[in-house]
Order: structure tokens, then C-alpha cells, then sequence
């Protein structure tokens, strides 16, 4: 009896220690496990997922706090209303990753939903922006090495001397990042109320400003201080085209656009290198003249978009409207066309920041928001333009 007695006994402990090793096993998993949602939860709340080379994540558990990233959207609100505890509030920005310690133009870097919301507002109003390549930086200045081609090759037997080939030219393109700004204000009454959306009413007056300005800069922009803007370079006749002006086709009138067959033969001044992803630029007084043209057997070649928010299609492109275009008008630009993702660029640092300004304007605050973008043709072969001209 004792001899069973003891490996009863010995039975039960060692069910016991291997229960023990799973609880161990698994409780660790359990653990790894809700690591790894913290992370996903604070990725999808910044708009970033790791993978894809796109991500300041590196993997899950990358360090970033969870309670930190809702801390600071707490204060952040906060601040936005009473102004709160600035020291507290930069230490809990730091801590979610949205900047670092060292800001020498002051202000505080937004909740990243607002400034994804923000993000759309400006995509959606711009069509430069929806339709060109946009790269975020870390720098005040991006800097890319275009090849304009010319490798010189050709054909030869298997015992053939090769001469040497000169190298492809290179040219470095520098963009700046220019300082963007707006200024909206509101009364301390409103920002008391606490059932007033203080964060929607920011978000509606930074993106109407920053659309308006980005917008026109993306089109007209000079390039100092500023975007360089598609209609600020120099053209050329495109049956003259050269590398660091862009091409154009004459509409064959000295004011007026009345030839449907020029749209035709602006389409055809792209190589086909860059037809795939092509599209249409033009203001919505233009497109009213465009869509008027009908070909040989009056059938209108502009056709409306066939799903709900889709682009207008002309000549099997697609149309984006752009009222800081040119109008029709003697010597002007009111058409492009092109591959925008690969003629141009726009560059911009993450993060909008925004400094709160009681004391400029009393009884009103002031919130100072600004952010850092830039823009050039990248690529000039990449789009061509309708001038208004005879030849």
C-alpha cells in the first residue's frame, strides 16, 4: 500500500510541475502576445504598420509607449484649450515618438488622427497631390541623383575589341523644404465649452489654408521659400525638347483652344515610357471647353467618369481638376499632361506643429501651425503642356 501510496504521490507532483511548465510556456506566449497588440494598436493609431519599408517601426516591441501615445492626446486636447502643462506635455510627445526634445521654433507636434485627417483634406483639394510622387523626409532638404541616359552600347562578335562607352550624365536635383504656416484664431469662450469640437474646428481651418497655399504653389510657385511649381519652369517647343525645360504643343490659335486635334498631339508628344500612369491637369473652365470637342463623327471625346468619385476621362486618360491652372489666354498653360508620379516630386517633413498664442490678440488665442514642404519636377521628359499660341 505504501509502495502505491508513494507513487500516487509522485504521480500528482509531477502533473503538478508539468502544469506549472505549461502555465510557464504559455504564459509567456499570452505575454509576447499582448506586446505585440500594444504595438498594432499604436501603429494603426499613428497610421503606420510595420513592414513594407515604410514604417518607423522596425517590429513589434519597438519601444514605443501605448499609454504614453494616449497620455499625449489627452494633454495635447488639453493644451489646446487651457493651455495645460507644456513640459509634461513635450516629455509625453517624446515618449509616443512623434518628435524629439529639441524644437527651437516652439509649438507641439499634433495627435496623428488629426493630422491624418489633415493629410486627406490636402490629397483630396490638390491635384497635384493626388496625382505626383510624395516622399517624407527627416531632413530640411531632399536630394536625388536623376540620369538623363545617353550609356552609349551597341552590338559586337564574341572576340570583338569593346570600346569604352561613356557614362550616363547625372544631375543632382535638391528640393527644400519650405516652412508652410497658418494662423487661425477662436475666442477662449468657445474653447471653455467643452461639448465644442476644438480639434475639428482646427483641423477644418489648418487644411483649408495649407490646401490653398500648397495647391497654388504646386502649379505657380516660384520655388523661393516655396514649391517650385509645374508652370514656374522654362518651356520649349517639344519638337525642340531638352533636358530642364518642359515640352509643349502649341493649341494653333494665338488665344483661343479650337482644335480638338492638338489634345491628340499632346498626348502623343509623351513617350510611351510614361504613358501607363498619364493623366490630365487642367481648371474647370477649361474642361468646359474640352468637353464641347467631338471627333470626326461627333461623338464627344471627353467622357464622365463611370464610378461614384472616379476621374473624367479624356482620350482614355483620366482629367483632374485643378482651378490654379491657367485659363485659355494668349501665351498661357491651361493644359498638362503627363506621369506626374514620375515628373514630380513633393517632399515634406512628418509632423505638424502647432503653438498656442494667448497673449497676441486678447480675448482671442492664436494657434500657430506649421509644416514643412516642397516640390520640383523631377523628371522633365515625364510631362508636356498645351500653350495657348499659334506656333
Amino acid at each position: 500500500i505504501m509502495n502505491e501510496n508513494e507513487t500516487l504521490v509522485k504521480l500528482m507532483k509531477d502533473m503538478g510541475e508539468g502544469v506549472e511548465k505549461f502555465k510557464a510556456k504559455y504564459d509567456g506566449r499570452v505575454a509576447n502576445m499582448e506586446k505585440q497588440l500594444n504595438a498594432i494598436e499604436t501603429a494603426v493609431a499613428r497610421g503606420q504598420l510595420p513592414g513594407g519599408g515604410g514604417s518607423s517601426l522596425s517590429g513589434f516591441g519597438s519601444g514605443i509607449d501605448p499609454q504614453a501615445t494616449r497620455e499625449h492626446r489627452d494633454q495635447f486636447l488639453a493644451y489646446l484649450r487651457k493651455g495645460g502643462n507644456e513640459a509634461a506635455l513635450r516629455d509625453l510627445q517624446v515618449k509616443a515618438e512623434l518628435s524629439t526634445m529639441d524644437d527651437p521654433a516652439g509649438g507641439f507636434t499634433v495627435i496623428p488622427e488629426l493630422e491624418r485627417n489633415i493629410d486627406r483634406v490636402l490629397s483630396a483639394s490638390s491635384a497635384i497631390r493626388r496625382v505626383a510622387q510624395v516622399k517624407t523626409i527627416t531632413t530640411g532638404e531632399y536630394k536625388r541623383l536623376i540620369s538623363q541616359g545617353g550609356t552609349e552600347s551597341g552590338w559586337v562578335a564574341e572576340k570583338t575589341s569593346r570600346d569604352e562607352t561613356d557614362p550616363p550624365e547625372l544631375k543632382q536635383i535638391t528640393i527644400n523644404a519650405a516652412e508652410l504656416y497658418a494662423n487661425p484664431k477662436i475666442t477662449q469662450i468657445l474653447l471653455d465649452d467643452s461639448a465644442y469640437d476644438v480639434a475639428g474646428w482646427l483641423e477644418s481651418e489648418i487644411a483649408t489654408e495649407f490646401s490653398e497655399q500648397e495647391g497654388e504653389a504646386f502649379i505657380s510657385g516660384n520655388g523661393v521659400g516655396k514649391p517650385k511649381g509645374l508652370l514656374a519652369y522654362d518651356t520649349v517647343a517639344n519638337a525642340s525638347y531638352a533636358w530642364g525645360k518642359l515640352g509643349y504643343i502649341a493649341s494653333g490659335h494665338a488665344t483661343l483652344l479650337n482644335d480638338a486635334d492638338k489634345l491628340i498631339s499632346l498626348q502623343h508628344a509623351l513617350k510611351p515610357a510614361y504613358q501607363d500612369q498619364a493623366c490630365w491637369i487642367m481648371n474647370a473652365s477649361t474642361l468646359e471647353t474640352v468637353r464641347k470637342f467631338k471627333d470626326g463623327e461627333g461623338n464627344y471625346l471627353w467622357r464622365p467618369g463611370l464610378l461614384d468619385g472616379a476621374p473624367e476621362i479624356l482620350l482614355g486618360k483620366p482629367v483632374f481638376v485643378d482651378e490654379f491652372m491657367d485659363d485659355i489666354g494668349a501665351g498661357k498653360y491651361p493644359i498638362a499632361y503627363g506621369n506626374f508620379q514620375k515628373g514630380y516630386l513633393i517632399v515634406e517633413r512628418k509632423g505638424i506643429s502647432i503653438l498656442r498664442d494667448p497673449y497676441s490678440a486678447k480675448p482671442y488665442i492664436y494657434f500657430y501651425s506649421r509644416k514643412r514642404v516642397g516640390g520640383a519636377v523631377i523628371m522633365y521628359e515625364a510631362i508636356k503642356l498645351l500653350k495657348i499660341a499659334s506656333s
